[in-house]
């Protein structure tokens, strides 16, 4: 606290630094004030009284403790949660029914103890969707698609073919070959139709304008076995979203070689352990961070009613640090496959209007 003496010579100081050539800002700069705060005090009335408080400001009502911040801190060294972010560790903490403060709390306490890093290998892009169709439950809409693995060899990659349920994001069915054919992709969705006995069942399958999608035999057997098949708009590279974001995943993940993988037999060893991980740990944030296999399978109702109990003990506890409603951690009951946007479907109107 500055008192008003000490601020008349600041105030006779910088003017003269200033009457002899100087700027304002520098001169402030020299003296430690900004120069919102010399002109604050050149105002008539300002020069010699201090309105500040004395008294520092009171603490918050909903302002946590040292212990519990210490809670915290512990919490997101521990070996299992180190790598997570705190959208991961709130709603893990919370199945085991420990709820100590929200997401934004937890990435406050990580900032002012400087735990928060910027992960600069992931890239983020605008998507841009359209309207196809609507999963009410699971085996109702999957999407495929085919991506590369790199190989140890410069150049080489292994093929991973892939199908996704995107009501729960269980990964179905996948396959490692050497080369893309429409033989792979036969083999792989036969393979996912029997296991699931979904022969003869209402089934879309979704997938890019990719030759083995397309390939003629592919799609004779897509109608023997009854499935729908639907495709992404030509030269548009978003329409298949979920298998895209999956891709992602498994080229992002920690654990995936960056150098390749030596054989085939190598990427397939690595790519069974990932699909058990992703299906039976993983917490996915699309669906209310419950695994794919919980939402598969119907259990994440359960879970997600639990969380709302040890949600509303912990409002009770301290109802001052809740302003709002808890978390919201309703059961989502459909997923659209890209869905249509209000400007897609008046634009749609008027062509329709016009022809």
């Amino acid at each position: 606290m500055i008192s008003a003496p000490d601020r008349q010579t600041i105030l006779l100081l910088i003017q003269e630094a200033h009457d002899h050539g100087a700027r304002y800002a520098p001169a402030c700069d020299v003296v430690g004030i900004s120069l919102r705060t010399f002109q604050r005090w050149n105002k008539e009335g300002m020069k010699t009284q201090d309105k500040r408080p004395i008294t520092p400001r009171k603490p918050p009502k909903n302002k946590l403790d040292g212990d519990e911040e210490q809670d915290i801190l512990d919490i997101c060294v521990q070996p299992h949660y180190v790598d997570k972010n705190p959208t991961y560790i709130v709603p893990h903490l919370a199945d085991q029914g420990i709820y100590i403060a929200s997401e934004s709390t937890y990435y406050r306490v990580q900032r002012k103890n400087k735990l928060v890093i910027k992960r600069t290998f992931t890239k983020t892009h605008p998507t841009q969707t359209i309207a196809t169709h609507i999963a009410l439950g699971p085996n109702q809409v999957w999407s495929w698609d085919i991506s590369w693995l790199p190989g140890e060899i410069l150049g080489f990659f292994f093929k991973l073919y892939l199908i996704l349920d995107i009501f729960s994001r269980f990964i179905i069915q996948w396959e490692i070959y050497e080369e893309e054919s429409q033989a792979h992709a036969k083999e792989l969705v036969t393979k996912a139709v029997v296991k699931h006995h979904l022969k003869g069942t209402p089934l879309v399958l979704h997938s890019d304008n990719g030759s083995p999608m397309k390939a003629q035999s592919f799609q004779v057997l897509l109608t023997k076995l009854g499935i729908t098949k639907s495709y992404s708009r030509p030269r548009v590279s978003n329409d298949n979203p979920y298998s895209e974001a999956l891709f992602k995943t498994v080229k992002y993940v920690p654990s995936f070689p960056r150098k390749g993988f030596a054989s085939i037999e190598e990427a397939r060893t690595w790519m069974h352990g990932f699909v058990q991980w992703y299906n039976t740990k993983h917490l996915h944030s699309g669906i209310q961070y419950v695994t794919p296999h919980q939402r598969h399978y119907g259990e994440d109702q359960h879970i997600l009613e639990q969380r709302k109990e040890v949600y509303e003990k912990a409002r009770e506890r301290h109802p001052e640090r809740w302003t709002r409603n808890t978390r919201n951690w309703d059961y989502i009951s459909q997923v659209a496959l890209n869905p249509v946007k209000e400007k897609e479907l008046n634009e749609n109107e008027k062509k329709r209007q016009l022809s």
